[in-house]
C-alpha cells in the first residue's frame, strides 16, 4: 500500500479530476471513497440500460408467433448477431472512455442506445422481412459495449483491494438489466399488450440514464488516451487466457439468457408466456451473486472459485444433457447454471487485475508506480476479454441452432458445453493453480487469498 499522504479529498473542477490516488488511504477516506461510489451508482444505472438494450430481442421473439413467419432456426441466428455484435463493440468502447473520459462516453453510450429501441419500434409487426429483424438486431448490439466501457471506467476508481466488490456490483448491477427486461415483457404480454408497449418503455428510461450521467459522473484525467495499453495487453498470454475463460462464465451467462426461453418454446411446447414466466428466474439469480462471485474471489482467490465454478457448471451441463421429458427438474438445473456462471464472472473479472499488478511486481516496481502500471494494463485487457468472453454467447446460440435443426432438442449443445468446461477447469488449473517449482509466480498469483500482499487480488 503507498504511505499515506496529506493530499486533500479529489476536487471536482468542471467533469475532469486531474489527481486520482485510490491506493492512497489518506485520499480515499478524505473523499475519493465518496466520488467512486457516486460514479458507481450512476454507472450501474446507465450500463443497466445497455444490458436491457442488448438483450431485448431474446425477449422480442417470443413475442413474434406464427404470423412473422420465422423458423427456430431463423430466431436462434437473429439473438446470435445481436450477440455477435455487443461483442464486437466491446473493443472499441473500452477505448473510448480514455479518448472521450468516463463520463462523457457514458452519456454518449447513453444515448446511442435510442437508435436500436426506436428501430425496433418502426418495425416490430408481421410482414417486416427477416433480413430487416437482422439489420435492425444488429443495431441492439451496441447495448452490448456499455458493459466494457463501464468496467474500465469503474476499474480505474478503485482500489485493489476492493475491485472484486466493485467490478462485481458494477458488472451483476448491469446484468440484471437481462432479467428486469424479461420480467417487463411477461407484464406487458400479461397485460396483453404487443412489443411495442415494451420499447415505448424503454425509450424514456434511457433519456433519463443519460441525463443522470450527465449530471452525476467525473471524467478521469488519469485514464487519458494510452495506445500502446492495447498493445502491450494484447501481446500479453494472460490476457487471453483469462478471455477463454471469461468465455465459459460470462458467454454462458449471455447465451443462455438469449436461448433460454427459445429451449423452452421449441424443447418442451412452452407459449411465450409460459415461457416468460420462467425465463428471468436465472438470469435475475446469475446477476445478482455476481458480486458474491468478486467477494469470494477476494478472499479466497479468484483461480480457487474459478475452478470449482466450472467443475459444477459441467456437472449441472451433464445433467441437462440427459433430460427431455421433466420441465421441473430441467428450469431449477438450469436456473443452478445460472447462478454458477454468475459466480465465475465475478471471480474471473477479479482476478484480472491482480495478474497484472502481480505482473508489475514482477519487474521490481513499487507503490504507485505498480499500482498505475496494474491499472493500466488491466483496464485495456479488459475490453478484449470481455468481448472474446461475450463470443461465447454467439457460440451458445450457434450450438442451439445446429442442435434443434439436427436432433430436434438441446441435447447435442450441452455436450458441446461439457466438453468446452471441462478444458477451462485444465486451464485454470494448469495455468494459475498447479506450481512446479520454478514456476513464474505471475500466474500462480491467482490462487491466494486476499491476506498475501501483492498477490490476493487476483
Amino acid at each position: 500500500m503507498t504511505a499515506p499522504s496529506t493530499a486533500p479529498a479529489p476536487i471536482r473542477k468542471g467533469r475532469w479530476i486531474e489527481r486520482w490516488d485510490p491506493e492512497d488511504e489518506t485520499f480515499w477516506q478524505a473523499g475519493g471513497e465518496r466520488t467512486a461510489r457516486r460514479n458507481l451508482l450512476f454507472s450501474v444505472l446507465s450500463e443497466h440500460i445497455g444490458f436491457s438494450v442488448w438483450t431485448l430481442w431474446s425477449v422480442l421473439v417470443l413475442f413474434m408467433g406464427p404470423e412473422y413467419g420465422l423458423t427456430p432456426a431463423d430466431k436462434f441466428l437473429l439473438t446470435s448477431v445481436v450477440t455477435l455484435v455487443g461483442a464486437v463493440a466491446r473493443v472499441p468502447y473500452t477505448f473510448a472512455v480514455a479518448v472521450f473520459g468516463g463520463r462523457n462516453w457514458t452519456v454518449v453510450s447513453a444515448g446511442l442506445l435510442l437508435v436500436p429501441t426506436v428501430a425496433a419500434f418502426a418495425v416490430m409487426e408481421p410482414g417486416t422481412s427477416f433480413s430487416t429483424f437482422l439489420w435492425t438486431g444488429l443495431l441492439a448490439g451496441i447495448g452490448g459495449g456499455n458493459f466494457a466501457s463501464s468496467m474500465t471506467n469503474i476499474n480505474a476508481f478503485f482500489p485493489l483491494r476492493q475491485k472484486g466488490w466493485a467490478l462485481g456490483l458494477n458488472a451483476g448491477g448491469g446484468n440484471i438489466g437481462v432479467p428486469v427486461i424479461q420480467l417487463a415483457a411477461l407484464a406487458v404480454i400479461g397485460a396483453g399488450g404487443g412489443p411495442r408497449v415494451l420499447l415505448g418503455i424503454y425509450i424514456p428510461l434511457i433519456v433519463v440514464a443519460a441525463g443522470l450521467a450527465a449530471r452525476h459522473m467525473d471524467n478521469l484525467a488519469t485514464l487519458r488516451n494510452d495506445t500502446g495499453a492495447a498493445r502491450d495487453a494484447a501481446k500479453d498470454a494472460h490476457t487471453w487466457i483469462m478471455a477463454f475463460l471469461y468465455v465459459g462464465t460470462f458467454g454462458s451467462f449471455i447465451g443462455y439468457s438469449f436461448a433460454f426461453g427459445q429451449v423452452l418454446t421449441n424443447q418442451f411446447g412452452r407459449t411465450p408466456l409460459q415461457a416468460a414466466y420462467l425465463t428471468f428466474i436465472g438470469p435475475l439469480l446469475g446477476s445478482l451473486v455476481r458480486p458474491v462471485g468478486g467477494r469470494l474471489a477476494d478472499r479466497y482467490g479468484g483461480a480457487r472459485i474459478t475452478l470449482w465454478t466450472f467443475v459444477a457448471m459441467a456437472a449441472a451441463t451433464a445433467v441437462l444433457a440427459g433430460l427431455r421429458n421433466s420441465l421441473a427438474l430441467f428450469v431449477a438445473v438450469f436456473v443452478v447454471l445460472f447462478v454458477l456462471s454468475g459466480l465465475g464472472n465475478g471471480s474471473t473479472y477479479k482476478m484480472i487485475p491482480g495478474i497484472f499488478r502481480a505482473k508489475a511486481l514482477a519487474l521490481g516496481l513499487t507503490g504507485e508506480e505498480a499500482a498505475s502500471y496494474g491499472r493500466r494494463l488491466s483496464g485495456a485487457s479488459m475490453g478484449l476479454i470481455g468481448a472474446v468472453g461475450a463470443l461465447g454467447g454467439v457460440g451458445i446460440n450457434l450450438a442451439f441452432r445446429q442442435s434443434f435443426l439436427s436432433h430436434g432438442s438441446g441435447t447435442g449443445a450441452f455436450a458441446a458445453f461439457l466438453a468446452f468446461y471441462g478444458v477451462a477447469v485444465a486451464v485454470t488449473w494448469a495455468v494459475y493453480l498447479r506450481r512446479p517449482a520454478g514456476r513464474d509466480r505471475t500466474a500462480t498469483v491467482a490462487a491466494e487469498p486476499a491476506p498475501q500482499p501483492g498477490y490476493a487480488e487476483v
